[in-house]
């Protein structure tokens, strides 16, 4: 037991030591941010995180953790929190870069505060995709033609539960003025074209204004 704590002090040191751009990635479901992670990826040389797939991949390894996972899971009950910031910091580790985003995650004011405090780190700012109900449904619907009606139900619980859990931890860093907010109602090249003047330096900027004139 004493040798895991020294080894999880000592990430949480060298990861906090290397100072990262952490960038969490908020919206409802159907807003579009896994698309737009992928396009900030490519062309800002991030290293994308989705903390629900970390744990689907812990789950599947087979491991002491992971079988805790699944159990969690068979019974309905939340993963704590540590367990998922113990993987984010591990992923981060092992990619090599020092630009992140994490997508889906804080998913609530527990999970924010648990990071801040397992890690040591704040975020950069939080990227806010805000898209309306009826938008964030009817994408939703089209992705999933085929399925039942009653997938409705599903779809309109996950707002809920966006909205209930995820909207204080957009309200917290938007009193600290660390909130990004994107329009994220129109197309996916309009939405682009948003992001990206958030992502590139003003000194980038303000080279381009020069050349054009």
């Amino acid at each position: 037991m004493g040798t895991a704590d020294a080894s999880s002090k000592a990430m949480e040191f060298s990861l906090a030591e290397k100072k990262p751009k952490v960038i969490f990635v908020l919206g409802g479901p159907g807003s579009g941010k896994g698309t737009q992670c992928a396009n900030i990826v490519q062309h800002f040389g991030y290293t994308h995180f989705s903390a629900g797939d970390l744990l689907r991949a812990e789950r599947d390894s087979g491991s002491e953790n992971g079988n805790m996972i699944q159990n969690m899971m068979n019974e309905g009950k939340i993963v704590p929190s540590e367990v998922t910031i113990k993987l984010l910091e591990k992923a981060m580790l092992e990619s090599g870069n020092d630009k992140f985003l994490i997508d889906g995650f804080p998913r609530n004011e527990e999970n924010r505060a648990a990071f801040e405090a397992v890690t040591k780190i704040e975020p950069e700012f939080v990227l806010f995709f805000r898209c309306t109900e009826e938008e964030m449904e009817r994408r939703i619907l089209k992705r999933n033609q085929g399925r039942d009606d009653d997938n409705i139900e599903t779809i309109r619980k996950r707002f809920k539960v966006f909205l209930e859990s995820s909207l204080p931890v957009i309200e917290y860093y938007k009193a600290k003025g660390r909130v990004r907010e994107i329009d994220a109602s129109k197309s996916v090249e309009e939405v682009f074209e948003a992001v990206k003047v958030i992502f590139t330096p003003k000194a980038e900027e303000v080279k381009k204004c020069c050349v054009i004139l």
